[in-house]
């Protein structure tokens, strides 16, 4: 994690940590991001943002190979072919408003996500998380890839610039397993139950895929509350 106390050499701008619990799974999870990303460069006040990626499986019983993604969501909530077409036709055109490729087909699958939160995990460390984020989102929604595979994994952990030898051996043995266990337990303890969700300087919950004027607003508070705490008592 980076060290919020520091957020850098600008001491005028205004500090904001946004933990974001997410699925790679999740569709709601990239649009949600992208809005956040809107909303940041709407705002004029100088930020200093730390953006953390928590871990949430939203379908930790996947099997190896995954599973048919209509077919999981048409399980999941009941829904006819027909409004599972509509509901990822509105993602993919939502999607194209925001610059990311919904590329669905009803060959399309979901993976499981354990392997994948761990290397987020790890890349934390390297300041590489949201672009692994997105690679995989990218792999997951965009190219059809099986983001469960340990080989997939490690390719797009290089492709974002980490060390691959050192990715296959985290996912071989299993190294931030109990780490990703935990911090999951820790989001559903805090009374996370569905995703996105972000946490604003451990203060604000926004959940939700909103629209930056939601983000805006939330990130407007900081700002005053902060303005508040810099003025000097008489």
């Amino acid at each position: 994690m980076a060290d919020l106390k520091n957020p850098g050499n600008n001491h005028h701008s205004i500090r904001v940590e946004i933990d974001i619990v997410s699925d790679v799974l999740c569709p709601w999870c990239v649009i949600g991001y992208k809005q956040l990303e809107k909303a940041l460069t709407q705002i004029a006040t100088p930020l200093s943002v730390n953006i953390r990626w928590q871990p949430f499986q939203l379908v930790p019983d996947l099997p190896p190979g995954g599973q048919n993604t209509a077919e999981r969501i048409q399980q999941k909530y009941g829904m006819s072919s027909e409004q599972s077409t509509a509901s990822r036709q509105r993602l993919t055109d939502l999607g194209e408003t925001l610059g990311f490729d919904f590329n669905y087909t009803d060959s399309t699958r979901s993976y499981n996500t354990f392997n994948a939160h761990q290397l987020l995990h790890w890349a934390s460390g390297y300041g590489l998380q949201t672009e692994l984020k997105m690679a995989l989102f990218s792999a997951s929604f965009t190219e059809h890839k099986a983001i469960d595979e340990i080989d997939v994994l490690v390719e797009i952990a290089k492709s974002v610039g980490l060390n691959p030898e050192k990715a296959r051996e985290i996912l071989d043995e299993q190294i931030y397993a109990e780490a990703v266990d935990a911090i999951s337990a820790h989001w559903r303890d805090a009374g996370i139950t569905s995703v996105p969700s972000y946490i604003f300087n451990k203060k604000y919950l926004v959940s939700g895929a909103q629209e930056p004027a939601t983000f805006i607003s939330c990130i407007e508070q900081l700002i005053s509350e902060q303005a508040v705490d810099s003025v000097p008592d008489n």
